[in-house]
């Protein structure tokens, strides 16, 4: 089983004994969405270590218990800015043991969507040409890998420095007499767009400089949690379990704080859907990370019309990569249909819980372009339905959350064609006019525009029930196609629409009947798309 230790998007991903083989699985560090080393695997005696327990404290920490050639051998990893192994070799036995152990490195700088081979996100997936090691070894003990083609670089620093220089293994022979110990540690440093490099020991400073930081931020973040106490124990090790899946999806980023990402490891980055609703439906945990999600999203919110990155004025961004990924696809996306309602529905929000003005205000001109979209750039045809459609040579064909190719279907089993109108976006429309209007007239002070976005959103509530609902089925359509017939499939898109307030009080029942009924409710949640549908698989 993949095991990753991250802080933030830069992260780690190895197998059980902490070796990294990015020619045999999707592993490797990863810093700005590129693989800064490719290769990182320990042998003793020319042989793979034997794993006997893996234990990880913290996110950002990893201790591997392994043994070989009749000694024990602990690998601490921390990754932060970097990321450091502290590899102890230890003689448990009662006889002098001599033994080689070797490091075998490599760096190839891939994107982090050839590693995956993301297809469905319309990313490239063939694999970049690999680096090549430009460097040696230097008498610091410090190997220097650099891509032919892009600004990247890796320094792995080495303490000690091995006796024999070479370009991708090191070897060390060890003697230890019983009881007797030996370490090595081994410092990977990324290097992006020309960033200066630190000598071994500027870097190991900075290493223990981020170690402080993250372990400090990772104390206050569950200082700050509230608590369960609870009989249910499972109910308590299931909030404590949760409350630490967050923690180590919060990232830092430039000038907006800490947010949280989309998805460890490989979408430890800005998703505007992912990163609005995690921000929504975590205010319980406290404001912090809905703020710094709000003002980053203001801040890369679409400012001109981009085909190919499907991006209007107004739009907030579906997606931000860096690095090696941003030259292979690109460095901002906006192929989402419902992150940009999203984005004025967290903005109530926070406001309600905290009753704080200042946001409000500063993010007002951001909020304007936000419902200027919806009702330009995102009702393509004027019907007053907000859809979407892909205009980027490589992007994502279905731009709301089921974003999967063919999740968009008909009873038959027939795929719908864009421009697609899903039924949870006008929810989420609706719901950020409401709300929208509430902080027109509260904290911007404009009663006119107040009023306007009351009048649109019951005009979108009716229109909405007359095109979406299905007598037949006692249910809404999944979404609307170009010709404005509905989908007409049971699946769980509906549910959407209960939060958001747009389902008539006389039609609430018969939906969370529809989402509970046999066909969509497992026994264990609800189905996304109804058992005995022509399109259905449950795998």
């Amino acid at each position: 089983m993949p095991i990753t230790v991250l802080d933030g998007s830069t992260f780690c991903v190895c197998d059980e004994r902490g070796d990294v083989d990015g020619a045999a699985a999707p592993s490797g560090f990863f810093a700005a969405d590129t693989r800064f080393l490719s290769r990182s695997c320990l042998t003793l005696d020319g042989a793979p270590l034997e794993p006997l327990s893996v234990t990880q404290e913290a996110p950002h920490l990893a201790a591997f218990e392994l043994r070989g050639s009749g000694l024990a051998v602990r690998r601490e990893r921390f990754v932060g800015g970097g990321m450091e192994d502290r590899i102890t070799v230890e003689n448990r036995g009662r006889r002098r043991v001599e033994a080689t152990l070797a490091l075998e490195l490599a760096a190839d700088f891939a994107d982090i969507f050839a590693v995956k081979r993301v297809e469905d996100l319309g990313a490239p997936g063939a694999e970049l040409e690999p680096a090549r090691a430009r460097c040696g070894i230097p008498a610091d003990g410090t190997i220097a890998f650099a891509d032919e083609s892009f600004p990247a670089r890796t320094l792995v620093h080495l303490r000690p420095a091995p006796a024999v220089p070479a370009a991708g293994t090191v070897t060390y022979p060890l003697a230890l007499d019983p009881g007797e110990s030996w370490q090595l540690v081994v410092a990977v440093e990324p290097l992006l767009d020309g960033a200066e490099a630190l000598d071994a020991g500027a870097f190991a400073a900075r290493l223990r400089d981020a170690r402080r930081e993250v372990d400090e931020s990772l104390a206050a973040w569950r200082r700050s949690a509230p608590r369960v106490r609870a009989d249910w124990v499972d109910l308590v090790r299931a909030w404590d379990r949760s409350v630490e899946d967050l923690a180590a999806l919060r990232m830092r980023w430039t000038g907006g704080g800490m947010v949280p990402a989309a998805g460890s490891p490989w979408f430890m980055t800005v998703f505007g859907r992912d990163t609005l609703i995690t921000s929504l439906q975590t205010l319980t945990l406290g404001p912090e990370l809905a703020a710094s999600a709000l003002r980053v999203l203001a801040a890369t919110q679409a400012t001109e019309d981009e085909p190919e990155r499907d991006a209007e004025p107004g739009k907030i961004v579906h997606e931000i990569r860096r690095g090696k990924t941003a030259l292979a696809w690109t460095d901002r996306y906006y192929g989402s249909v419902d992150s940009t309602p999203l984005f004025l529905v967290l903005l109530s929000e926070l406001w309600r819980w905290t009753g704080d003005d200042g946001l409000v205000v500063e993010l007002e001109q951001a909020a304007r372009r936000a419902l200027a979209w919806l009702d330009g750039p995102g009702d393509r045809d004027g019907d007053g339905f907000v859809e979407y459609r892909r205009r980027a040579s490589h992007g994502i064909d279905n731009q709301s959350w089921k974003d999967s190719g063919n999740s968009m279907v008909f009873r038959d089993g027939s795929l719908a064609q864009p421009p697609i109108a899903p039924v949870e976006v006008q929810g989420y429309v609706y719901d950020a006019k409401l709300r929208t209007a509430e902080l027109a007239r509260e904290v911007w002070g404009d009663p006119g525009t107040a009023a306007r976005l009351e009048r649109e959103a019951a005009e979108l509530r009716a229109r909405f029930d007359a095109a979406f609902w299905l007598p037949e089925l006692g249910c809404y359509a999944l979404a609307l196609d170009r010709e404005k017939r509905p989908l007409d499939v049971l699946a769980s898109n509906m549910g959407h629409l209960l939060w958001s307030g747009i389902v008539p009080p006389e039609r609430v029942a018969a939906v969370a009947e529809s989402l509970t009924s046999p066909p969509l409710w497992s026994g264990w949640g609800i189905r996304t798309l109804a058992a005995g549908q022509a399109a259905y698989d449950p795998l």
